[in-house]
């Protein structure tokens, strides 16, 4: 009539179910990552709580690696014949210190003959120990003392900053010649938190003698950390952002609709 033509426009609304169900499967995917991601971040801060102990070094005896007022997080030991050559450890001990944990490095154990010092090395069962840890320009020790033979069950500790440090050499007329019981130990530093220095190095100058310890599970527990945190704020945060795709969309789709009327 008159020749007017119309022109009808299919609606663009014919994928709305398709839409809505994608609506849907996203937010039960949001809550799934939500979930798990709970899971991991709250299951690292347990793991943690069940494997290290923190620890604050009041003193400078083991500078470099350590120095005084860092934060330290220290794996729990529970059997003394964990511990090794090279290890950081915790230990308790009245007749060093009483009422206070002290922290020292372990360089001779259970059987072990230490001396020091043969062309400015430590020497263990005859072998000269590599020190990368000490401070540089240092002496492997202030002082020579005599081979002392470590009892079966005790281990023989030094500070890293050896000048300084109240450590076995200072307990030498002692009866247990300076040696500390491995039941007295009760976790290994796994790696300074504050100031953030992160893991300690391996000790691998004792690697001649027998077999390090291992890492503990710590890098472990932060990946699992850091990935639930991302997935709880990834999750919390699809709702609002395709709430806002959605009004976005809607807005694009009338400014269409009225353009070819």
């Amino acid at each position: 009539m008159g020749g007017e033509s119309t022109t009808r426009t299919a609606p663009r609304s014919g994928g709305t179910g398709t839409a809505a169900s994608g609506g849907r499967l996203g937010q039960r995917l949001s809550g799934v990552a939500v979930a798990l991601g709970l899971v991991l971040f709250l299951g690292g801060f347990g793991w943690a709580a069940l494997s290290y102990r923190p620890y604050t070094v009041p003193t400078s005896s083991m500078t470099p690696t350590i120095d005084a007022g860092n934060r330290v997080l220290a794996q729990r030991v529970d059997d003394g014949d964990q511990v090794r050559r090279g290890d950081v450890v915790v230990f308790r001990d009245s007749s060093w210190v009483t009422g206070s944990d002290v922290v020292k490095r372990v360089v001779a154990v259970g059987g072990d003959t230490v001396s020091c010092c043969t062309d400015g090395r430590l020497t263990v069962d005859g072998k000269q120990i590599e020190e990368p840890y000490l401070p540089k320009g240092t002496l492997a020790e202030n002082q020579n003392f005599a081979t002392v033979t470590v009892p079966k069950g005790r281990l023989f500790l030094l500070g890293d900053e050896r000048q300084g440090s109240l450590d076995s050499t200072a307990h030498l007329t002692d009866a247990a010649k300076g040696t500390v019981a491995r039941t007295a130990v009760i976790a290994r530093v796994d790696a300074v938190v504050f100031p953030w220095k992160g893991g300690l190095k391996r000790p691998t100058g004792f690697e001649a003698l027998g077999p390090l310890s291992q890492p503990g599970p710590l890098a472990t527990i932060e990946l699992l950390i850091v990935v639930g945190a991302v997935l709880v704020l990834g999750g919390g945060a699809y709702g609002p952002i395709a709430k806002r795709a959605g009004r976005s969309r809607a807005r694009a789709a009338r400014a269409e609709a009225a353009g070819v009327r």
